[in-house]
């Protein structure tokens, strides 16, 4: 933050401002664009789309910038662009095409409409900072490959849990302590949970049922620590994660593992349900200098083995701009896969399904996500959470049975059925890398 707030600083100052466009319109994303607008020196958002351009509108409206020019062409949109003009239009790949933006933010929560943008923007190089924990955690580490061969960089964003615990887990790291637990603390899990039943809070914090249900279902979490194992290397402890349920303090939580086991997995990603202080995440961390340890247990850190980190708060959009900022001024991305994916998410019924049954989106009625670690989800041919959505049910599937691929019939024609499939080509069953998949794909 500190060399990131001066630097764009200094990009003001010059006049030359970062050049943000932004996909998505709804509740988050009018909370980014009105960030950028009022609090964000040395950065413009330049273009916003959405599938209603009313809500485009919306957003600048809501963020108190000049009424926003609506476009519907390559032309008109770099035409505003250049003339410093705000620009609205409901179609993203306009966006993802033009000169005058240096990176797009993606803020749709939609795993297939999420790829389509996103390989554009990667084929037109352009960067891209996404909140898309979905897309990520189905098909983020082929698309982090496609990025990397374009030169260019997919990046999970600040604000959001993930980006909390990578920067928590990078300064943990940065001072000598090896990270074992990266976690997420919650309010509230119940698999059960259905748009009906969070009906009334999403009403009451104008965001959309279905979102909240994710949320409270546990598959939003799920893809979110799905995408920080992806990121550092951990994996979980078993299907779905522990999950303790404890009320007391985070720092409390160094005596319910075990090092040596968390060890030999090489860390793991969790949540826990009503620590304090929440909502936030933590790292827990352990040190091998008996000098260094001494020095943590003076600084109140505890005697050990295990040491407690925290943030006890996430900002989401009031940070997303900087990661945008990280990305085109210093090149560092927030979280990105670090290769093969060691964590999925796996779809499970939230109700005793039957043959012909076509699978709602997430945060519905009918399916809920858990993390699972990716060896396993390969040797059971597991249906991954992200890829559910309009698939048809060939037999009947009993309430919490995890789907697989041969409970279902895919949706024809979907860009992140296709990609997930050279996910799985290009790193094979055991996760090793094959440099030529790409190519015969």
């Amino acid at each position: 933050m500190i060399i990131v707030d001066t630097a764009l600083r200094r990009r003001e100052a010059e006049g030359r401002p970062v050049r943000v466009a932004m996909i998505g319109a709804g509740f988050m994303g009018r909370g980014v664009a009105n960030q950028i607008q009022n609090s964000v020196p040395g950065m413009r958002l330049v273009a916003i789309s959405n599938r209603r351009v009313e809500g485009a509108a919306r957003a600048y409206a809501e963020a108190g910038a000049p009424t926003p020019r609506v476009v519907h062409t390559q032309d008109a949109l770099e035409d505003a662009i250049r003339a410093g003009v705000p620009a609205v239009t409901d179609d993203a790949v306009l966006l993802c095409r033009a000169d005058g933006v240096d990176c797009l933010i993606e803020v749709t929560g939609d795993v297939e409409f999420g790829a389509v943008v996103t390989l554009e923007a990667i084929r037109h190089g352009k960067h891209v900072v996404t909140m898309n924990a979905e897309l990520d955690a189905t098909v983020g580490p082929i698309l982090k490959k496609l990025a990397d061969d374009a030169g260019v960089i997919l990046t999970a964003a600040d604000g959001d849990q993930p980006g909390v615990q990578m920067n928590l887990y990078r300064f943990v790291r940065s001072i000598g302590l090896t990270p074992l637990v990266c976690g997420n603390i919650k309010g509230l899990q119940d698999p059960y949970r259905t748009p009906t039943t969070q009906k009334a809070f999403a009403e009451r914090w104008g965001q959309d049922p279905h979102m909240v249900t994710s949320f409270a279902d546990g598959t939003k979490i799920s893809f979110e620590q799905a995408i920080v194992a992806n990121g550092t290397g951990m994996r979980v402890e078993k299907r779905g994660m522990r999950g303790l349920e404890f009320p007391g303090h985070v720092d409390e939580l160094t005596a319910h593992y075990d090092v040596d086991g968390l060890r030999r997995l090489g860390g793991v990603v969790d949540y826990v349900v009503g620590t304090k202080p929440g909502p936030g995440v933590f790292v827990l961390a352990t040190h091998d200098d008996p000098k260094q340890r001494h020095y943590l247990n003076l600084y109140k850190l505890g005697e050990g083995p295990l040491y407690s980190f925290y943030t006890p708060y996430h900002l989401c959009h009031f940070e997303v701009p900087l990661s945008a900022a990280r990305v085109v001024l210093f090149g560092d991305a927030v979280l990105q896969p670090l290769g093969a994916p060691l964590v999925d998410v796996v779809a499970t019924a939230k109700t005793d399904l039957r043959a012909g049954d076509v699978i709602d989106g997430l945060g519905g009625y009918l399916t809920y996500g858990q993390a699972e670690n990716a060896d396993v989800t390969r040797g059971g041919r597991l249906l991954p959470m992200g890829l559910a959505q309009g698939s048809v049910l060939l037999r009947d599937v009993p309430k919490d049975t995890v789907l697989t691929y041969d409970d279902v019939r895919l949706p024809e024609g979907r860009v992140a059925v296709d990609l997930r499939r050279r996910q799985d080509e290009l790193f094979g069953e055991d996760g090793a890398e094959r440099p030529d998949a790409l190519a015969r794909s």
